[in-house]
């Protein structure tokens, strides 16, 4: 189940300031990133590096990227802020989120076309510098057919 992105104040600071939170993902070292815990999930090619992981502060992440973390610590609720990259050919299977207290925005940041998120029975595509909000304890999965990698920064906020 998508929402509109424009019922969340949140979503037009993340998306006027999206080149400023690009800016600072593209200073990232690669070396920097881990790869997503849940590996039963997907095939290849999901790396993350996380600001806030499951309501704690990575510090050490925060301070590589200040922008973000203000813009990020803004959020009413937010749990989870990390940056999510899907390498060419990742397909994250179907399956359901379990926290039912939150939802889930993407915000676009480096999108090559061919690439796809199906929630329930709609499926979207990302766009730079546009917010996508779902809840993810509906069926959802991923697919990136492109020759470059998709990366998004992930954020789950509670549910009002």
């Amino acid at each position: 189940m998508f929402y509109q992105p424009t019922d969340f104040k949140f979503t037009k600071s993340l998306e006027s300031n999206w080149l400023l939170i690009q800016d600072e993902l593209n200073r990232l070292e690669e070396s920097n990133s881990l790869p997503w815990q849940k590996e039963f999930l997907y095939n290849k090619g999901w790396d993350i590096f996380s600001l806030h992981s499951f309501g704690k502060k990575i510090d050490k992440n925060c301070c590589l990227c200040p922008e973000t973390t203000k813009l990020v610590e803004s959020i009413p609720g937010m749990t989870t802020a990390t940056f999510s990259s899907l390498a060419p050919g990742t397909h994250i299977a179907p399956h359901k989120g379990y926290i039912n207290t939150v939802l889930r925005c993407h915000l676009g940041l480096i999108v090559p076309s061919d690439c796809w998120i199906r929630v329930g029975n709609e499926t979207k595509t990302w766009e730079a510098g546009k917010c996508l909000i779902f809840d993810d304890t509906f069926e959802h999965e991923v697919l990136n057919r492109s020759n470059t990698a998709r990366i998004i920064l992930l954020i789950d906020f509670k549910k009002a």
